[in-house]
């Protein structure tokens, strides 16, 4: 995780590109982060990391512990801290980032907790096509159908796909591209949707299948293809010549 940030997801946009493509983003509120900490591997914590603190909070409302750990790096109180291992970027205790570590183009990965759905049936968890709706199904619309073994092995399978709590999850959605950064708002405009309801913590980091700088791979050329076609074109010219 070498560079990451935490935020709050607010919203949802569109947003024009240079080409006057619309482009649907989320809208996330990434800062101020507060650096708390700085761990070294030649330290007494044997390895190497930034404590990040988001959201400035009451001090009477964090616990004595955790409060006696920010006073101690001379940090101030917040509601949310996330610690990112070798954390590319130099910085020391009281300093603040922003969403300027990251850059239009950058590809990231998105953390976030899913909204809860409560008790859902079959169909919305599972997405199972449920029963008939006509033919005599009466009452079979929306059921799963049997779950017994008969006789053997006369117990429910387990891992056997049933009713139950839906959503309230922690998902991570890779590959994300920032299309904007608002330094003076502290926002990251993010090209797609993102784990969570508005309002909600989310942490955004580097992403880890798409390096910085990362193009998409330009199509191979089929060379045959090319020559016949050029040869058509050439048979065109001098059709028209003629």
């Amino acid at each position: 995780m070498p560079l990451g940030l935490l935020g709050k997801k607010l919203g949802h946009t569109r947003v024009y590109d240079a080409n006057g493509a619309l482009i649907p983003v989320t809208v996330v509120l990434a800062g101020p982060n507060r650096v708390l900490q700085v761990k070294t591997q030649a330290g007494k914590d044997g390895y190497n990391s930034v404590q990040l603190g988001f959201d400035d909070q009451k001090e009477q409302r964090v616990t004595k512990p955790l409060l006696g750990h920010i006073k101690k790096q001379n940090g101030v109180a917040v509601k949310r801290i996330k610690e990112f291992r070798d954390f590319s970027k130099d910085v020391k205790p009281g300093d603040i980032v922003g969403p300027t570590l990251f850059a239009p183009g950058d590809f990231i990965d998105a953390i976030g907790v899913t909204k809860g759905r409560g008790f859902e049936g079959v169909v919305a968890r599972h997405a199972f096509a449920g029963g008939d709706s006509t033919h005599g199904a009466k009452g079979w619309h929306r059921r799963s159908g049997a779950i017994g073994q008969r006789l053997f092995p006369g117990t429910v399978m387990r891992g056997m796909k049933m009713p139950g709590h839906l959503g309230q999850v922690q998902r991570t959605t890779q590959n994300l591209e920032v299309i904007q950064v608002r330094e003076a708002d502290n926002l990251i405009l993010i090209k797609g949707s993102i784990p969570g309801a508005e309002g909600d913590y989310v942490v955004i980091r580097e992403s880890k299948k798409r390096p910085k700088g990362w193009k998409p791979a330009v199509a191979p050329v089929n060379k045959k293809a090319e020559a016949k076609k050029a040869a058509a074109e050439a048979k065109k010219a001098e059709v028209k010549k003629k």
